[in-house]
């Protein structure tokens, strides 16, 4: 597919044939070359076509083979007159990350790292289908998926500064337990707290090196070699569950005729099946925030227990990615409402929008990027560029390059683990299958997907972690 080279990082595919719009992607050279090894471009190419699509579709650094639209993949539709899609959302609704801040040191925590990690593992149950601890009935879990971080709180999961320091502060409020099928819900009750498998992961983090120290403080990173956790995970097999109805009943009831592809399928966003989809996407939304917030609420339990104290353990941020959201943009020298998808792409909003928690809306949204298994993780601040360019978006993560059944043929578990062993990061995991389908030689480069987004401007760096413990599914 040929692309017209804008600048340094950004290239063009015009609009032609049946695309509505023309699409844009962020990417060096390098990141170019391994994006174009799959079908990302083919992938965005076609969801240009969608009906209700505005002004151009976007790409992100880290963009790879998706189910739909491409992973990286952003566009926004005309709230009134356009589509959503499930494709455009993703399978894991609501995979998102959240990142504590602590007031210990790394010297503090050094003796007591192993046990630290094992207490948490304890108590966040990690792993494909694994179960929660957390006892929920139904009604339980409806008014979880109704009220989100709000039920968290009252039910001793959370505070009211964990909420506001929470995208939606914790809570979408069009969900809709009624649009969830029988089977959602029983996939659901059971998982909530846990950790789930894939790329998902909990760290115990220091921060290494701050490179814009006022927002650095404004965001309570003081100093380097201050200790952090970050949590990322989603909904579960609860948010597989509903893309997986919402994708049948849509096929069902609309058809596949007239997409380039049949991932694609989708629902007028004003029509009846399209509203449910909505209620019920929030749904999992909400139930994500609370899921993470749970996780959280242990982890502060396992610094209390291990080290004494869990004071000073305040909540930085907690940002969305697989998500559609109700926005205001400018579109065509105007303000209007738009349905923004961010299929594997992070919200990065600049000073002043008020979806900002008061205490940031001075210096712009906390961005967090996670890197892969051993390599460093990032904090970035949205921008007013990235309003502009990208609908407030960046990316989401490192972005694989093979699959995982590729990655387990390549890398070996017990070589990875010597290896992270070699560098000081502790590794507990669940699966060893699941060790060597994260390897970090199975994902591009964060550090050049982070370099990307800061000289593009859809992001700033703010400061770099590095992994000093590792739990996997």
């Amino acid at each position: 597919m040929e692309l017209k080279r804008i600048n340094s990082y950004t290239y063009e595919f015009p609009k032609c044939g049946d695309m509505n719009i023309p699409f844009r992607i962020y990417a060096s050279a390098e990141l170019l070359e391994k994006i174009r090894q799959d079908k990302t471009l083919q992938q965005a190419r076609n969801m240009t076509c969608l009906p209700g699509i505005l002004q151009t579709a976007y790409v992100m650094p880290d963009a790879h083979q998706g189910y739909g639209f491409p992973i990286g993949g952003v566009a926004a539709f005309d709230a009134k007159r356009g589509i959503i899609s499930p494709g455009g959302v993703g399978y894991d609704i609501n995979c998102g990350v959240r990142l504590l801040k602590t007031e210990y040191t790394v010297e503090d925590i050094g003796p007591h790292r192993k046990k630290l990690l094992e207490t948490i593992f304890g108590t966040v149950p990690a792993g494909v289908g694994r179960g929660g601890a957390t006892p929920m009935k139904k009604g339980d879990f409806l008014e979880v998926c109704a009220r989100g971080g709000q039920w968290a709180v009252e039910n001793g999961y959370a505070t009211e500064e964990d909420l506001e320091r929470t995208e939606e502060n914790g809570r979408m409020p069009e969900a809709d337990p009624d649009s969830l099928s029988s089977r959602a819900i029983e996939r659901g009750i059971p998982q909530l707290g846990t950790l789930g498998a894939g790329n998902h992961f909990l760290e115990i983090q220091r921060v290494e090196r701050i490179y814009d120290r006022d927002v650095a403080l404004a965001f309570g990173m003081h100093d380097e070699g201050q200790v952090m956790v970050m949590i990322h995970c989603g909904s579960r097999g609860f948010g597989h569950q509903v893309a997986s109805d919402y994708i049948h009943w849509m096929e069902n009831e609309l058809g596949h005729k007239g997409l380039p592809d049949r991932e694609l399928i989708n629902a007028p966003i004003e029509s009846k099946l399209g509203k449910r989809y909505y209620g019920a996407m929030c749904a999992a939304v909400n139930y994500a925030f609370t899921n993470r917030q749970i996780i959280a609420h242990r982890v502060r339990e396992a610094f209390g227990k291990v080290m004494g104290s869990s004071e000073g353990m305040s909540q930085v941020y907690d940002v969305c990615h697989n998500v559609a959201k109700m926005e205001r943009h400018r579109i065509g020298g105007g303000t209007r409402q738009v349905c923004v998808h961010r299929k594997g792409a992070t919200r990065s909003f600049g000073p002043g929008r008020e979806e900002i928690p008061e205490v940031y809306r001075r210096v712009g949204q906390p961005v967090l990027i996670p890197g892969s298994m051993g390599t460093a993780s990032y904090v970035l601040v949205g921008t007013p560029e990235a309003e502009k360019l990208s609908f407030g978006s960046t990316a989401h993560g490192a972005g694989r390059v093979m699959s995982r059944n590729q990655a387990r043929k390549r890398f070996k578990a017990e070589k990875i683990a010597r290896e992270l062993d070699h560098r000081g990061i502790d590794l507990m995991s669940a699966s060893r299958k699941c060790v060597s389908e994260e390897a970090s030689g199975a994902y591009k480069d964060v550090e050049e997907v982070v370099r990307v987004s800061h000289e593009v401007g859809i992001g700033r760096m703010v400061a770099r972690l590095r992994p000093e413990g590792v739990i996997k599914g």
